[in-house]
């Protein structure tokens, strides 16, 4: 399944992390419960399978989630982490998500 979301084309929702490519990218961890999605989470790695797999806040997206993980990516392979990190911060304005910051 593909998505568009605020111009970014991306790859998912898949409900596990391993689903994720280890590609250089941007993640969206969401949450859905019912028919509501809430965003829980945006960050940029050059692996983003690694990084959602092994990110500290995961238990924490657990236990803000009533209802099935989902894991998304828009991948950059043209992007250094600047440009990923632009993107990552234009989605953090957009979705606010709510495991916080960086």
């Amino acid at each position: 399944m593909n998505f568009e979301l605020h111009g970014y084309h991306f790859e998912g929702a898949f409900t596990s992390a391993n689903q994720l490519q280890a590609r250089a990218g941007v993640y969206v961890v969401w949450c859905k419960d019912g028919e509501k999605w809430t965003c829980l989470g945006v960050g940029e790695s050059h692996n983003v399978q690694e990084r959602v797999l092994n990110h500290e806040r995961a238990s924490q997206w657990r236990r803000n989630c009533r209802g099935t993980l989902y894991y998304a990516a828009h991948y950059t392979p043209n992007l250094q982490q600047a440009g990923r990190m632009q993107i990552e911060r234009r989605l953090r304005q957009l979705e606010r998500p709510v495991c916080g910051d960086r």
